[in-house]
């Protein structure tokens, strides 16, 4: 299942957020797929797109990055699977 994650950054966070990428890479949970991601032009939000069947590999992800950023994890399906029904 496709995923949209948007990550809200905490105020001022972004250079640690983007340190510990360079460092850590994603930190993501066997199974937890990354697509792509958008960021806002003022680097206040990221866009990303994610793939897993078990919706709970969030959780491990998410708790490696909580303490600069907060989550909304939306479950969406493509513009044609929405057509189709």
């Amino acid at each position: 299942m496709l995923y949209m994650v948007v990550e809200h950054y905490r105020e001022g966070s972004a250079p640690a957020i983007y340190a510990r990428l360079r460092e850590r890479g994603r930190m993501m949970p066997e199974g937890l797929h990354y697509r792509g991601s958008w960021v806002t032009t003022d680097r206040a939000r990221c866009f990303q797109l994610m793939e897993c069947d078990d919706p709970a590999l969030f959780d491990a992800w998410t708790a490696a990055w909580q303490d600069l950023v907060e989550f909304e994890i939306v479950p969406v399906v493509t513009s044609a699977e929405a057509q189709a029904g």
